[in-house]
This record gives structure tokens, C-alpha cells and sequence, in this order.
């Protein structure tokens, strides 16, 4: 079963999530801490049965039109990045727009997205929430993506 913190909820388990076919869009600028979020994201999707591909884009600003251009292939996304703030506003900019273009697909396309972008002040807090054993992140994103592939059959039926 999960490796999580004590203090980390347990994720219930869910009905109609099996088998879905997830596409992980993972940004590669800090490549330690995405190779984290992607292996929590495909232990989970493994306990479903998903099939996972991956593309990685070069920063987590470039994920949500990734995310747009493979929008009718996948039954859900996993939006998986990491952002450090830096000395300049450039960090606003990446965290908010990065953000708004995933809300904006997920209402306006009704897609199914878990968000696992890290925002974060230092590295270390990244590497506290990307680690299996620690924040899993990448397996919370993937949580998420699978609830709402759940819901959307859910409610197609």
C-alpha cells in the first residue's frame, strides 16, 4: 500500500477510475524533483490499471497548451511541475498563469486534470511534498485526475 507520512490522509479508493488511459504532462526544468511527482503519479495510476504516457515540456507555463493539444486523446491529464520562486516577479507570472490556463481547460473543456505543480519558496520544501515517502504530490495529482475521469463516466452513463 502507500509509503505516505503518517500525517498524510490516506487517499480513498475509487469506483469508476479503472482502466483509464492518462496522459502526464510533466515540466523538466527541475529534473530531480519531476522524476519524483512522475513516479508517485504512476504508482498511483497503477493501482487502477491506468495506462500513463508522458511528454515533457520545457516549463510548467508550457503545460496547460500541451495539455489543450492532446485534449480529445486522454481521459484525464496529470499536470506535473515545480516552480521556485526566484528574485524577480517572473515567479507570479508562471504559478498564476500556469494555474488559470489548468482551471480554464478543466471548466471550459470539462477535462479532467490533477494539478501537481509544486509553488514553493526553496527546494527543499519541493523535494518535501515531490518524494513518495514524503508529500507525494505526484500521487495526490494523479488521485485527483482519476476522481474526476470517475465522476465525468460517472455522469455519461
Amino acid at each position: 500500500m502507500s509509503t505516505r507520512t503518517e500525517n498524510a490522509p490516506a487517499r480513498p479508493r475509487l469506483a469508476g477510475a479503472d482502466g483509464a488511459r492518462l496522459l502526464v504532462v510533466e515540466a523538466r526544468f527541475y529534473t530531480g524533483i519531476a522524476d519524483a511527482l512522475v513516479a508517485g503519479a504512476e504508482r498511483e495510476a497503477a493501482l487502477y490499471g491506468a495506462s500513463i504516457e508522458r511528454v515533457a515540456v520545457p516549463g510548467a507555463f508550457e503545460i496547460p497548451g500541451a495539455i489543450a493539444m492532446a485534449a480529445d486523446r486522454y481521459d484525464g491529464f496529470i499536470a506535473l511541475g515545480c516552480v521556485i520562486r526566484g528574485e524577480t516577479t517572473h515567479y507570479d507570472y508562471v504559478c498564476g498563469e500556469s494555474a488559470r490556463g489548468l482551471m480554464d481547460l478543466a471548466v471550459q473543456r470539462r477535462l479532467a486534470i490533477g494539478y501537481g505543480i509544486l509553488t514553493v519558496e526553496n527546494e527543499e520544501q519541493a523535494w518535501a511534498r515531490a518524494a513518495v515517502d514524503r508529500g507525494d504530490k505526484g500521487g495526490d495529482a494523479a488521485h485527483a485526475a482519476l476522481a474526476m475521469v470517475a465522476l465525468r463516466r460517472r455522469w455519461s452513463r
